[in-house]
């Protein structure tokens, strides 16, 4: 049964048809290499270009008996081409086709992924413009802090999320090698230049040293900024998860008409996909591990890596994919409910501004820090308790001598928290068009 993650797109790009296609690409385009130099005559290069094939059945018949991919490809490949598929493979080794052919695949599934997070991107940023100055509690450890806004919050998602398609970007740079160094690097069978022109032809830079294999640090870097760009997601997802609980209820993922959340429950709304999310995160880091023990090898190369990589590419790219695609769902369908966040920023009945009272009692009482912090914390402590207005406290507080009631009450002034959020913004100017100020 397909994974209900696996999406088609990656899917494509990881099939046997698709894998053998860029391994007739990689054989291809060194035969194309070998006659350019004179090797391959005339009359066989022309042979080879019109007929090589392969048949993906009769790959895996082959292999059957010689317990070997690379064998079995080869041999159906000569089957469709006849007496001049002696010239395919020509000093190459296995890992010649299989590291460089999976170099390509590597670069076309991380072309999909990133073109899905820059939709989500593109989305995040325009929500934290909508909501650029919806007021809202910021919380730390979970507890009410300091008044935000909910588009700053968004604006750090949109900022985190950036950071991770530009390290992606950078990674397929750096895995976007080929190697037909032979069997140990060497280039006993295959001059250098016959792997230059390989790679040019297939668009590939050249990996300057290779044993046998490409060295794994490449595609443990893959793995491992995708395992962190899926904790950026679940970091979005967890936002959202908090929010959506019923005590805050700022926030929900979409719920459609018909949905059901509960078999017992008929009330309930749940988080369902960003929980998903969240879960599929800890599955993406889980091959972070696997892909760094595969960098350490045995001398110029051994296989323990080829097992973990046909089971850990395709699935890890599926996950961050299918994650991506879920957010952007859920980010374009999210409900915001603005007049809950207003009505949670007062159920602590003004401790979010117990700081700026901290500030404010240091400069104009003319006290210690140690001092003014007692006089705030009591008072809040109070507030806490007793359910009494903590600007009430401060006005009866006659340990405050010289701050009038107009003053304190001055200082639970929402905008004074929101004065720099146009600076913040300005910082990522693509998001500051005309009629970026218009919001809520």
């Amino acid at each position: 049964m397909i994974p209900r993650y696996e999406t088609p797109e990656i899917k494509k790009i990881w099939t046997d048809q698709n894998r053998f296609g860029r391994w007739l690409d990689v054989e291809l385009a060194a035969t194309r290499a070998w006659h350019e130099e004179g090797v391959v005559p005339d009359e066989d290069y022309k042979n080879i270009v019109e007929k090589a094939g392969f048949s993906v059945e009769r790959i895996h018949e082959i292999e059957e008996v010689t317990q070997h991919d690379v064998i079995a490809f080869v041999s159906s490949v000569a089957e469709t081409i006849g007496e001049s598929g002696r010239f395919v493979h020509l000093g190459l080794t296995s890992s010649d086709v299989i590291d460089t052919a999976s170099s390509l695949m590597l670069g076309e599934s991380l072309d999909v992924v990133i073109a899905e997070l820059e939709k989500l991107h593109r989305l995040v940023g325009e929500k934290a413009v909508e909501y650029k100055m919806t007021p809202c509690a910021g919380r730390t450890h979970g507890v009410h802090a300091e008044p935000t806004t909910f588009g700053l919050k968004l604006l750090n998602h949109y900022a985190e999320i950036g950071r991770d398609i530009k390290r992606l970007k950078q990674t397929k740079k750096e895995m976007m090698v080929g190697k037909l160094s032979g069997a140990v690097g060497t280039y006993a069978n295959c001059p250098p230049k016959i792997e230059a022109r390989v790679c040019e032809l297939l668009g590939l830079a050249i990996d300057p040293v290779a044993t046998q294999v490409i060295q794994r640090d490449r595609h443990a870097r893959v793995i491992t900024d995708m395992a962190i760009a899926g904790a950026t997601l679940e970091r979005l997802a967890l936002e959202i998860r908090h929010l959506q609980r019923t005590e805050v209820l700022e926030a929900l993922e979409p719920f459609k008409k018909g949905q059901k959340g509960s078999s017992a429950m008929p009330h309930k709304k749940n988080p369902i996909l960003c929980e998903r999310v969240c879960g599929m995160s800890r599955l993406l880091r889980g091959y972070a591990v696997p892909a760094l023990e595969n960098i350490a090898l045995w001398h110029e190369r051994d296989i323990s890596h080829s097992s973990v990589e046909r089971v850990m590419w395709p699935d890890a790219f599926h996950l961050l994919h299918y994650m991506t695609k879920k957010m952007i769902q859920i980010i374009s369908g999210m409900t915001v409910d603005t007049e809950k966040m207003r009505e949670n920023m007062d159920i602590t009945k003004g401790l979010l501004f117990s700081g700026r009272v901290l500030i404010e009692l240091v400069e104009h009482e003319g006290i210690s820090r140690e001092d003014a912090y007692a006089i705030a914390q009591s008072n809040a402590m109070r507030c806490w308790n007793e359910k009494i207005p903590l600007l009430d406290l401060l006005k009866s507080d006659k340990r405050i001598t010289n701050m009038s009631a107009s003053e304190l009450e001055s200082l639970f002034d929402l905008e004074y928290y929101l004065k720099h959020i146009n600076e913040v913004f300005s910082r990522f100017p693509e998001l500051c068009g005309e009629g970026a100020s218009d919001t809520k």
